[in-house]
């Protein structure tokens, strides 16, 4: 191939390739709708759909698509027949405009710092500070049966007491505890698992509850306890180290914190270096001030 004919084609390759780019963008957010010449993109409906934030009803993607579409047709319809007016040169509008303008750029730079902060090791961060703060906190798994008793109604509550007392006369007998709640006891949801708790931290239940089940040794039975829900028995089945639940399972709850903890120290530093003025308040007046009058005495 001649160089002449080479550098041709190079050429021509080059202003295709340079035609190919603004295409390629406008392909990636095509034009879907024109209004009185004014272009609707995809990106437009994308913004639309974020500010209805996922109040849409549910419908078909073409179904929102067209949604959209009219949506942004009439946005932009109404907003040029108020500029028509001059609404929008009023200083009311002017102030929603800079407060607008302000709220996105707080909110796109939040965005941003949350972003940023959020990466594998931050979140591993967390998760070992939490494993750390536990410790060797214990939770225990128990069972109990309830009668339950107003707690400023003496005499119900002393009926209870006396009901709970048969009870552990029956089960320090040897009766099947999970047999005896599911028939005695008065809380829904032990009846029907037998009285069976699960494993939980002493922070979980009442004081009074929490403080008898920790202290009883494995298959132990309490005496009668009184909570603000009547009088219960206990037998305490198990005890062990707290375990944090894996990884992969709070990671959700995780990721928030990461997130709102670097956004709540942004604001902070750049609070610290800022020079706020509260002029809709007066300056605390000091405890020796005397009025002008009595000053002159």
């Amino acid at each position: 191939m001649h160089s002449h004919t080479l550098t041709a084609a190079l050429a021509a390759l080059a202003l295709l390739f340079a035609a190919a780019t603004p295409l390629r963008a406008q392909t990636a957010d095509p034009v879907v709708a024109k209004v009185n010449g004014v272009e609707i993109r995809q990106s437009d409906l994308k913004l639309a759909e974020e500010e209805a934030g996922g109040q849409l009803p549910p419908m078909t993607p073409e179904a929102k698509q067209d949604y959209l579409v009219a949506f942004m047709t009439d946005m932009i319809l109404v907003s040029k027949a108020a500029d028509a007016k001059k609404m929008g040169d009023s200083a009311e509008f002017k102030r929603k405009l800079v407060f607008t303008r302000n709220k996105l750029l707080m909110e796109q730079l939040l965005l941003a710092e949350g972003k940023t902060a959020l990466t594998e090791a931050a979140m591993r961060k967390v998760y070992d500070e939490a494993a750390k703060q536990m410790g060797d906190e214990q939770e225990v798994r128990a069972r109990h049966i309830l009668v339950r008793a107003a707690p400023d109604d003496a005499a119900a509550s002393k009926a209870a007491e006396e009901k709970i007392k048969a009870v552990i006369v029956r089960l320090k007998k040897g009766e099947d505890f999970a047999k005896v709640a599911t028939e005695i006891s008065e809380d829904p949801s032990g009846k029907s698992s037998g009285g069976d708790l699960g494993y939980f931290g002493k922070e979980m239940m009442v004081p009074e509850f929490a403080d008898v089940a920790f202290k009883l040794e494995k298959d132990q039975i309490s005496e009668p306890v009184k909570t603000q829900f009547g009088w219960h028995v206990i037998k305490m089945e198990d005890k062990r180290k707290k375990e944090l639940p894996p990884f992969e399972q709070v990671k959700p709850q995780i990721e928030t914190f990461v997130v709102r903890k670097a956004q709540a120290e942004l604001v902070t530093k750049l609070r610290e270096g800022a020079k706020v003025e509260r002029l809709d308040k007066k300056p605390d007046a000091k405890p020796d001030a005397k009025p002008a009058d009595q000053k002159k005495k």
